[in-house]
C-alpha cells in the first residue's frame, strides 16, 4: 500500500486539565503558574491568563468558595487551535454578567474584558455553584 492510500489519521483527542484549590486569593498565582506552564507556547496565553485571574477572583469575591473551607476548581481544555477555561465555584446569590463599569470604578471590568477578548463565554449553575468558561481560539468568532 503506497502512502498515498493510508487512511486518514483521526483527530487528536482533546487535551483536558483539572485541578482543585482551596479558596483564599493568595491561589490567584498559584492558577496562573498552573496554566502557564500547562499552554506554553499558547499563542493567545496572556488572555488565557487574565480570563483565568479574573474568573478566580470572581469566584472568591462573590461566591461561597472565597468563604473559610471554601475552594474551587479550574478545569483547561485544549483542543484544535482552542482552548477552554472553566472555574467552578460553590455558588452564591448573584449571577455572572459582563456589565459596564463606570469609569472611576475600582472593580467591575473582568468579565466585560472577557467579553472582548474572548470567541465565547458563559456559565452555568445556581445559588449552590455554578461554572463559568471563557473559550478563546485562534480566529475570534465574529
Amino acid at each position: 500500500m503506497s502512502p498515498t492510500m493510508l487512511p486518514a489519521a483521526p483527530p487528536a483527542p482533546p487535551l483536558r486539565w483539572r485541578r482543585s484549590f482551596p479558596g483564599g486569593l493568595e491561589e490567584a498565582r498559584n492558577v496562573r503558574r498552573f496554566v502557564g506552564c500547562l499552554l506554553t507556547g499558547c499563542p493567545f496565553l496572556d488572555d488565557v491568563l487574565l480570563a483565568a485571574d479574573e474568573l478566580v477572583v470572581n469566584a472568591l469575591r462573590h461566591t461561597k468558595s472565597g468563604q473559610v473551607g471554601g475552594a474551587f476548581t479550574v478545569e483547561i481544555v485544549q483542543d484544535a487551535g482552542r482552548v477552554a477555561v472553566s472555574v467552578a465555584d460553590q455558588g452564591g446569590p448573584g449571577e455572572p454578567a459582563a456589565l459596564e463599569a463606570g469609569e472611576l470604578a475600582e472593580s467591575g471590568r473582568g468579565l466585560r474584558t472577557i467579553s472582548l477578548t474572548a470567541a465565547s463565554w458563559g456559565w452555568h449553575g445556581n445559588g449552590e455553584g455554578r461554572t463559568v468558561t471563557a473559550v478563546f481560539a485562534a480566529e475570534r468568532a465574529a
